[in-house]
């Protein structure tokens, strides 16, 4: 019996592993088993630091967003409390590029919070020419029950139609068929596959 060699194989995967290592200081880059290692450890320190980048951004716009309010003689939970009592959804990112880019805009923001935790306004459809959604809701008229039921007859048969139109026959199997063919009520004893296509088909 022939002799097997694996150095090949052994080899690649050293190379694999030192090219990921690459840049790693000293024998982290050299040397296959530390290399392997320190893989390992990136790895891991990869998939935590996934996860705690999103609260790390999360505290920088809130930073951001409070040290704005602060400017504006208002601190950041009362300026939050009062857009949530006005019913406006902004999300934090885009406040703190708001109170960056745009402080006048952000100092408009700032009034409405003031507005909203004071009760003066419950409802607000748009800041300076930019539309927000008030208590998950666009101040657009709804239709009415009527219209609301057509749409969905005309979508409940426009799905039929696309449904009818991509059943492939030919891919079914024969029990498939007879029980497509049941429910449409034809009878198919004793046909064979294609005849009973050609018989749902028609």
């Amino acid at each position: 019996m022939a002799r097997v060699k694996n150095g090949a194989v052994t080899k690649a995967r050293h190379k694999k592993v030192l090219k990921e290592a690459k840049g790693y200081f000293g024998s982290k880059h050299r040397l296959y088993k530390t290399a392997k290692e320190q893989l390992m450890h990136s790895g891991q320190y990869a998939f935590r630091d996934r996860k705690q980048k999103k609260r790390e951004f999360r505290k920088l716009w809130i930073t951001r967003i409070n040290a704005a309010c602060r400017q504006e003689g208002i601190s950041y939970s009362r300026f939050i409390e009062g857009l949530t009592k006005a019913g406006v959804e902004v999300n934090r990112k885009m406040l703190s590029e708001i109170a960056i880019n745009d402080p006048k805009m952000f100092s408009e923001f700032v009034k409405v919070a003031k507005e909203g935790k004071a009760g003066k306004i419950t409802k607000m459809t748009e800041v300076i020419g930019r539309e927000v959604t008030i208590n998950g809701k666009n101040d657009k008229k709804e239709p009415t029950k009527e219209a609301k039921k057509e749409t969905k007859k005309e979508t409940s048969t426009a799905k039929k139609e696309v449904t009818e139109e991509k059943v492939d026959y030919s891919k079914m199997t024969v029990a498939e068929l007879k029980e497509v063919a049941s429910k449409k009520k034809i009878n198919v004893t004793g046909l064979k596959k294609a005849e009973i296509i050609e018989a749902l088909e028609k």
